[in-house]
């Protein structure tokens, strides 16, 4: 009959192209009501064009009509069943690569930025909370602190002396040393407060401008409670009873090459003893030992530092080699010591235009936490143990 084999004409060249076809559901569900409109359209067509004719012969048999009509959906159905099993099983059980292969995949996805862009950005989408004055961001420390009691507990396997000295409520100074490249010592401090002290003591730290113009780093920094170092901002946190912590070293501090490890740098003009008498907060010392073999300045260069608005760019045995892996640093063994509190409340907020004064307190306190640096490394029995 020539109408049928016009229909099993159009079938066969309907199920050609469909195995063309994408395999999304939505994509053949489409095209499938595309195909019944054409089918219906064209049953139409022939039956007006046979009543014209009125030719017995030709006349056209709906119900053999249907009958085509319906083995072909049958047959477009299974298709798309088909199309999308297999759509499956490749996305479950993917062809076998050569090992090379492989190999070039996952170099490529750990070495991409855009990997490291969605973990540091995207994991905050899932929840969303209000940051405070300065940019901390809940939501984003809450995902994240698997990843830093990683470093604390697995990594750097840091062990705590002194957390006694850490009072239970009320504002403090704590002084610490800066070291180590990139300033991984704020965020240990306040791992360690937060694991460890009986009071689960949160605490601010200050870092250093040039750091918030690091790609990733500087977002990083305000949203897991960093805060640009400036008189100003320290002092409105000790106002409202936070606990805060201040390399006085600087930039000078995370910058010493290798060969000055553990020589503490001048600290600044005193910036944070003018502090403490305005605010009456106590000091106290921090030593950090084990941040200066976790990257160990080798080089710095100022090549590419311009564009960053950095001062230099670090070499070291990770950086830049192994690209944003190499922030994590050498697995060296940490040690955070908290000295006994000094209180400066004697002096009064008068003294803080007395230079002299003020320079003589710096200096105490930094030869303080020079003692505890020393006698940390006389315990220490190895670097990576």
């Amino acid at each position: 009959m020539p109408t049928l084999h016009l229909l099993r004409s159009l079938q066969a060249n309907n199920v050609t192209s469909l195995s063309n076809a994408l395999s999304s559901k939505q994509s053949l569900e489409e095209r499938i009501n595309k195909l019944e409109k054409q089918l219906a359209k064209s049953i139409s067509t022939l039956q007006s064009e046979l009543k014209k004719n009125k030719k017995p012969q030709e006349s056209l048999d709906q119900t053999k009509i249907m009958s085509e009509l319906v083995k072909l959906r049958n047959l477009l159905e299974k298709k798309q069943e088909g199309l999308l099993q297999k759509n499956n099983a490749e996305r479950h059980n993917p062809p076998k690569a050569s090992w090379m292969k492989l190999a070039n995949h996952y170099l490529q996805r750990t070495f991409s930025l855009r990997t490291y862009k969605r973990f540091l950005f995207g994991v905050t989408r899932l929840e969303r909370e209000e940051f405070d004055e300065f940019g901390r961001d809940p939501a984003f420390e809450k995902k994240l602190k698997p990843f830093f009691d990683f470093l604390y507990y697995k990594y750097w396997r840091v062990s705590v002396e002194g957390i006694e000295n850490i009072p239970d409520r009320g504002k403090a100074l704590i002084v610490a040393n800066h070291s180590g490249t990139l300033p991984f010592d704020g965020s240990m401090i306040r791992t360690a407060l937060l694991n460890n002290h009986p009071s689960r003591r949160d605490v601010r730290f200050l870092v250093e401008d040039f750091v918030y113009y690091l790609p990733f780093v500087g977002t990083w920094m305000y949203r897991i409670g960093g805060v640009r170092a400036a008189p100003d901002n320290a002092e409105r946190l000790l106002n409202k009873g936070h606990l805060v912590t201040v390399f006085p070293e600087g930039e000078k501090g995370i910058g010493k090459s290798y060969k000055q490890r553990y020589h503490l740098q001048r600290f600044g003009r005193g910036g944070f003893i003018k502090l403490v008498l305005k605010t009456g907060a106590p000091i106290i010392p921090c030593a950090v030992i084990g941040a200066e073999e976790t990257h160990p300045l080798l080089y710095r260069t100022s090549f590419l530092a311009k564009p960053f608005g950095i001062p230099y760019v670090p070499i070291t045995p990770t950086l830049p080699w192994l690209g944003p892996l190499g922030l994590i640093g050498l697995p060296a063994k940490w040690t955070i010591i908290f000295g006994k509190p000094i209180d400066l409340s004697e002096y009064g907020k008068e003294v803080t235009d007395n230079e002299l004064l003020v320079h003589h307190l710096s200096e105490k306190v930094r030869q303080t936490v020079q003692e505890m640096i020393r006698e940390g490394l006389k315990k220490r029995r190895s670097i990576w143990f």
